[in-house]
């Protein structure tokens, strides 16, 4: 099965992987700046997520693969690939089994080290949504702020929300698999596994998702890269300062 994507522009071909519980359309806006500098922009919803096929099958390995059934599907070679937390992962593990694929890589906020589980109380929230009462998306943040207090956070998760019918609201993604299989989503980059495409490593300068302990884990895998801090941010980099991430991926690209 084909990923689904929202593909905007013509030019270089630029995909991007979202994070755990998001999609692509988390990254229209930057996509939207790129396109107008001569990019093609793929917005890539990984499988159990957005638009793309559900399954109970869910890791890195599988993320990667989809990912290559995609760019032969598409004929996409040559591209630059920018993966965001879980999206980071899957781009690593693809760059590192593809390096004829990939000609720059992009890795916002994770390291290709382990993370512990720390999805939980935002997975109970969402499980408990009950669509047979809630009918309005104000109603679902009320619920869901019952387990999520951060109000970013969480219309970051309702994005997930959707008209199976009208009246009738429902999640896209699917929520039994990735609580099955939360595990995964902290799982590191192989320890065998190296990665010699030019890299560029984005960190919120709030986030600890890269500690400077990180760096020499990196340093072991990856041949070619970088490491800048975006100030005023903190996981999600992208939408808490823009205009510095965006200035610091056009300083990369150039």
């Amino acid at each position: 099965m084909i990923l689904h994507s929202k593909v905007i522009g013509n030019g270089t071909p630029f995909l991007i992987l979202h994070g755990f519980l998001g999609m692509g359309d988390n990254w229209k806006s930057i996509a939207l700046k790129l396109s107008r500098l001569g990019y093609q922009l793929h917005l890539i919803d990984q499988r159990n997520h957005g638009r793309s096929f559900h399954s109970k099958n869910f890791s890195y390995e599988s993320m990667a693969n989809d990912l290559k059934i995609y760019c032969d599907h598409h004929k996409l070679k040559d591209f630059i690939l920018l993966g965001h937390s879980m999206g980071g992962k899957t781009a690593m593990l693809f760059a590192a089994i593809n390096p004829d694929y990939v000609m720059k890589l992009i890795i916002a906020d994770i390291a290709p080290r382990f993370y512990p589980i720390h999805h939980q109380q935002i997975l109970e929230g969402l499980s408990k949504l009950d669509f047979n009462l809630i009918d309005s998306r104000k109603k679902a943040d009320i619920q869901l702020s019952k387990h999520v207090d951060d109000f970013v956070v969480r219309q970051f998760l309702l994005k997930n929300l959707y008209w199976i019918c009208p009246g009738v609201l429902g999640l896209r993604l699917n929520l039994k698999s990735l609580t099955e299989n939360v595990h995964e989503v902290g799982e590191s980059l192989p320890s065998h596994f190296t990665v010699n495409t030019e890299t560029l490593f984005l960190k919120g300068d709030r986030s600890e998702y890269i500690l400077e302990e990180d760096i020499s884990l990196i340093d072991n895998q990856f041949e070619k890269f970088s490491v800048k801090t975006i100030p005023n941010s903190g996981h999600w980099l992208h939408a808490e300062n823009p205009e510095g991430f965006f200035s610091e991926i056009l300083n990369f690209l150039n």
